[in-house]
């Protein structure tokens, strides 16, 4: 069988091990838990140790743990019965019954509470689960291959995870690596993408220039993939030369690297922070909530800028969940 790695790109050596286990672990049923930081591309591994299975033909289901709120994520998963809650108008299926025969992604897994996983541990055990409000048990053939950014045996040692789930998980362990472990992949990656936007935008295709490369190349890329992927696509938007020069580059990069000095907040006084007085209140003519909600959309923009988009990142940064970040962007309409 031709290995199919659906459009993971690199020759670094750490990569090349990535492809092996690839090959091996594709056409068995086991457990798979992959692990890595956010934006290296686990969903794209997951689908190709997915469609280079036996189950390629059957479906392929992906659920993002973290982005479902939690009053939500068991029926989710396991569906319910018509008037199990409020709004439950009518019975549905859940992604494992969609699932059967096929492949179940269960991403960000580290997210979950620990009374749901009990219930996945119970699919992984004994292949059967009930609707929300049902007494009825369904069975269900699904591979379960599950990813997080997360340390789970740090989880399962501060008590956030269960130990038996960790287990059952880790079957067959695959840890992406961090593009900054695959020094010689960056450039590889740089020309892909730029190659992909500039023909999508119908304009010739830039190069870097070698001062670029080096730059890209001393870049530690906390962003990972993702965040290389997001700036290609912004270069080649707002390049208007042929060849991409340091001064194209985004600042971020050149201000991580060096090359200039981090922007100043003026508005921060010599010696730090300071806290906000009722004349900046009266002054602004705002009430409480409204000048509290501007200072929290200001700090939300912050985190994603410096995050690179990367929704992870950005809630680590604010110092609250992935969800709680989601249902904050979702309220003040900031694009996901």
């Amino acid at each position: 069988m031709v290995l199919d790695c659906n459009g993971i790109i690199g020759r670094s050596s750490s990569l090349q091990r990535v492809f092996a286990m690839l090959a091996k672990v594709s056409p068995t049923d086991s457990t798979v838990l992959v692990s890595g930081e956010s934006g290296t591309g686990k969903e794209l591994l997951v689908r190709a140790l997915h469609f280079n299975s036996r189950r390629r033909d059957k479906p392929f289901i992906p659920v993002n743990c973290g982005a479902i709120p939690r009053d939500l994520i068991e029926s989710e998963l396991f569906g319910h019965e018509k008037g199990a809650f409020t709004h439950a108008i009518r019975s549905r299926a859940g992604r494992f019954e969609v699932a059967d025969g096929g492949t179940i992604f269960l991403d960000e897994i580290g997210e979950l509470d620990l009374p749901l996983q009990v219930k996945i541990l119970r699919v992984i055990q004994e292949k059967e689960f009930e609707r929300v409000g049902s007494t009825s048990t369904n069975r269900v053939d699904v591979r379960i291959i599950a990813a997080t950014n997360r340390d789970l045996e740090n989880e399962v040692a501060q008590g956030r995870f269960r130990e038996d789930l960790f287990y059952r998980l880790n079957v067959i362990p695959i840890h992406l690596p961090p593009l900054r472990e695959r020094n010689g992949d960056i450039l590889l990656l740089v020309d892909h993408f730029l190659r992909i936007f500039c023909e999508q935008k119908q304009r010739p295709i830039l190069r870097m220039s070698p001062d670029s490369k080096e730059l890209l190349l001393a870049y530690p890329w906390p962003g990972n993939v993702r965040e290389l992927e997001n700036f290609m696509e912004r270069i080649s938007i707002l390049c208007e030369n042929r060849e991409v020069l340091p001064e194209d580059l985004p600042e971020k990069i050149l201000h991580v690297v060096g090359l200039q000095p981090p922007q100043v907040q003026t508005t921060s006084p010599p010696g730090g922070f300071c806290w906000p007085r009722l004349n900046d209140l009266h002054g602004r003519n705002q009430g409480l909530k409204d000048f509290m909600d501007e200072i929290e959309e200001r700090l939300l923009h912050e985190a994603l800028e410096t995050s690179g988009g990367v929704k992870n990142q950005a809630a680590e940064l604010l110092g609250i969940k992935r969800t709680t970040l989601i249902e904050k962007l979702k309220k003040r309409n900031i694009p996901l």
